[in-house]
């Protein structure tokens, strides 16, 4: 599978950044229940190699990992059972390793200068990261306008309020998204809700 092919999967990937509070297989298997199939679990919490681990085994469930920073971590993530890796930011010796693995890959950019750097890495798949702080949709409309082969994945600053507006930009093929689970919340009905009302948006 293709980063291409995941990002059109579903309209919202859910960013997971997983305390121990939430169970990870219930939570991967209430959000693929819900029409949300492609998952990305951060690595910013000591159990999350684990928990892409477990929730790699949900029937339906696309894993990958978050907040990949260099080299040492792709390798961890790939060995946890990663399907797809996303970085906040694009480095050469990452892009390269991702390359060498085979693995999906989706970097952080935020300029024209980093989307030229990944074309040149033979990259056109982007995390637009961090959207709102990066200038939001008018920023994304401007950027891509001239740098027409890439499309992105709005991420940071994206709300359940203002998700339709992002994928109604021609270039986004799917925005990620942290209000899903909220903190200290085991109530899987209600990440069930916001999960439909997000697998249904239009793109």
């Amino acid at each position: 599978m293709t980063i291409d092919e995941i990002m059109r999967m579903a309209p919202v990937i859910p960013v997971l950044v997983l305390d121990g509070e939430a169970d990870p297989v219930e939570l991967a298997q209430t959000l693929v229940g819900a029409g949300l199939p492609v998952l990305e679990v951060t690595l910013r919490t000591p159990n999350a190699l684990d928990a892409i681990r477990a929730m790699s085994r949900v029937p339906g469930a696309i894993v990958g990992a978050g907040t990949v920073l260099n080299e040492a971590q792709l390798a961890q993530a790939v060995d946890a059972g990663s399907q797809f890796v996303v970085a906040p930011g694009l480095t050469n010796p990452l892009a390269l390793a991702a390359r060498d693995t085979g693995i999906p890959f989706l970097p952080g950019v935020s300029t024209a200068a980093d989307v030229m750097r990944g074309f040149d890495l033979g990259l056109t798949r982007f995390k637009f990261f961090p959207a709102e702080a990066s200038g939001g949709i008018p920023a994304l409309k401007a950027l891509s306008a001239p740098l027409a082969d890439a499309r992105f994945c709005p991420t940071g600053g994206v709300r359940a309020e203002t998700a339709a507006d992002w994928l109604a930009v021609p270039a986004v093929l799917c925005v990620g998204g942290t209000w899903f689970v909220r903190p200290g919340e085991r109530d899987m009905s209600k990440v069930a809700e916001r999960a439909r009302l997000a697998a249904g948006l239009p793109r």
